[in-house]
């Protein structure tokens, strides 16, 4: 009796702890009896048969990369009937009945296209945006975090020694989920965010009012879907007459070595994508909830919003006197 084919994708925007999610699913599929198929360059590469066949030494010393080995990317064909038919035929062609995927909202939504089609598919969060429905906490999202925490640090000690504020931008298109946690955990004194429009005036003020205090250095944790953080400076520097420098941290947030954090929790996510997928359980949404791993029916997560945190940006206001 042949066994049961499992192809993987690692999809969207790289994160850190992808190739540790790719190691624990290739590993536990084994484990349960599978075979274990990985499709390279995401969706891209599913839809021209481009993949390789996984065993447990081909994911030997990947838990501590950054990035992912079978790398990624966006593929709009997919969006369409003819694309899905497309990567539904090959899938049968190479007799796989079941789709691991890793990646953000975009990898969520086609994963749950192709299950409407009959693919049995479980998908597990990766984006250090952090702002996927139906998890706490995303792969990729605490290295990024202390990645951007730990250039910040090193940032202040340039803001204090020449007496300046400094803008610092950090990845988010549409929400400020990442540089709220960024902003807090670096003892930023301000925190623009897609969610809450700022009063530029009010705000000009106040940056004046700490300089007269004699406070000599000032953090903006600045999320890039903001618009231009150049812009935001230049109007703060021509309001105010305080000398302002930009840092876009920009890509080095999404590399690295993943934390430990990271990688435990990509090995739990990875591992309980097989167990569903053994117990015929699939159309699910893997998350982490309340200090557990959970699975939620794709129905319930997709095109869902998360909530802004509004008391924790309430906090960094208390606390940034």
């Amino acid at each position: 009796m042949a066994r049961r084919r499992v192809g993987i994708i690692t999809a969207g925007g790289d994160a850190p702890g992808m190739n540790a999610a790719v190691r624990a699913v290739v590993r536990t599929g084994i484990f349960h009896g599978f075979e274990m198929v990985g499709f390279k360059r995401a969706f891209g590469g599913l839809l021209d048969g481009d993949y390789i066949n996984m065993d447990a030494r081909s994911v030997s010393g990947i838990i501590n990369l950054g990035g992912t080995i079978l790398r990624t990317g966006r593929c709009p064909e997919l969006k369409t009937e003819v694309g899905r038919k497309k990567a539904i035929k090959i899938l049968s062609d190479l007799n796989i009945d079941s789709l691991v995927i890793i990646g953000g909202d975009g990898s969520l939504a086609a994963g749950n296209a192709l299950h409407k089609e009959g693919i049995k598919v479980i998908n597990l969060p990766a984006t250090i945006d952090n702002d996927i429905y139906g998890t706490e906490e995303c792969i990729g999202y605490d290295t990024a975090l202390n990645t951007a925490v730990d250039a910040i640090d090193k940032i202040r000690d340039t803001a204090k020694s020449h007496d300046r504020i400094f803008v610092v931008e950090i990845m988010g298109r549409h929400h400020g989920f990442l540089t709220l946690a960024v902003g807090v955990a670096a003892g930023a004194e301000v925190i623009i965010v897609p969610e809450v429009k700022p009063n530029m005036e009010e705000l000009c003020d106040n940056f004046r009012r700490a300089s007269n205090s004699g406070k000599k250095s000032l953090i903006v944790a600045y999320a890039e879907g903001c618009g231009s953080s150049i812009d935001f400076a230049r109007e703060v520097e021509e309001k105010t007459g305080l000398e302002v420098r930009v840092s876009n941290l920009g890509y080095i947030q999404r590399g690295g070595v993943p934390t430990a954090r990271e990688r435990i929790l990509a090995s739990w996510f990875g591992a309980y994508a097989t167990k569903l997928l053994k117990e015929e359980k699939t159309g699910l949404f893997v998350g982490y909830q309340k200090g557990n791993i959970v699975a939620t029916p794709f129905e319930e997560v997709c095109g869902k919003q998360i909530e802004f945190d509004g008391e924790m940006y309430k906090l960094i206001q208390r606390i940034s006197i």
